[in-house]
C-alpha cells in the first residue's frame, strides 16, 4: 500500500504498535481500501468530521451533519463499523457541539508534532516532540501529503527512541 498511510501502517506493524486513526470521512471515501486495511490491522479509529471542518467557524447544525455524514461512509465501506471517538479538526469545537456530541468521547492531545508544518525539518519535530512526551500523552502526527517530509523520516525514529525510554503504545478505547 503506497502513500503515507501505507507507510504508517507498516511501520505500526513492524513495531508491533497499535494506534488510533482519526479519519476524514471524504478520504475514506476515496480510499476505502486503507480505511479497511487500518481496521483489519486492528487499529482503533476516530471520527475526524467528513471535510476536516473548524468548529469554531461551522454552525453547529452544519457541524454535526458532517461527522455523521463520515460516520456513514465509515459503515457503507465496512458494514457495521462504528466509532464513539472523535476529534476535533484543529481542536476547534465549541461548547454547543460539545453538548450535542455526548454520545462521542471527544479526545484532544498534549502532543503535536507539527508535521504539516512546511516550515519545519523533521529533527525539529522530533526533537519538540521527543521533549514534550509524558506518560499517557497523546501524540498527533499527520498521514499526509503535506506531513510526508517530516514524518517519514521522523515516525521510525520516534518510535524507537520512546521505545528504549520504556514508553509502550496503545490505541485509545473505543
Amino acid at each position: 500500500m503506497p502513500g503515507p498511510t501505507g507507510f504508517v501502517l507498516q511501520t505500526l506493524k513492524q513495531a508491533g504498535i497499535k494506534a488510533t486513526f482519526f479519519c476524514i470521512g471524504d478520504n475514506i471515501r476515496k480510499h476505502p481500501d486503507i480505511f479497511l486495511q487500518i481496521t483489519e490491522d486492528g487499529h482503533a479509529i476516530g471520527n475526524h468530521t467528513f471535510n476536516h471542518l473548524n468548529g469554531w467557524k461551522t454552525d453547529t447544525f452544519s457541524y454535526l451533519a458532517n461527522i455523521t455524514a463520515c460516520e456513514a461512509v465509515m459503515q457503507q465501506v465496512h458494514a457495521g463499523f462504528t466509532t464513539r471517538l472523535f476529534r476535533p479538526p484543529y481542536g476547534k469545537i465549541t461548547p454547543g457541539q460539545i453538548n450535542r456530541l455526548s454520545a462521542y468521547r471527544i479526545v484532544m492531545w498534549d502532543v503535536l508534532t507539527y508535521d504539516y508544518d512546511s516550515g519545519l525539518k523533521a529533527e525539529t519535530c522530533l526533537l519538540k516532540t521527543l521533549r514534550a512526551v509524558r506518560n499517557g500523552s497523546i501524540i498527533v502526527m499527520h498521514d499526509s501529503l503535506k506531513a510526508w517530509p517530516r514524518l517519514h523520516p521522523m515516525l521510525p525514529r520516534l518510535i524507537s527512541h520512546l521505545s528504549a525510554q520504556g514508553y509502550s503504545f496503545k490505541p485509545l478505547p473505543f
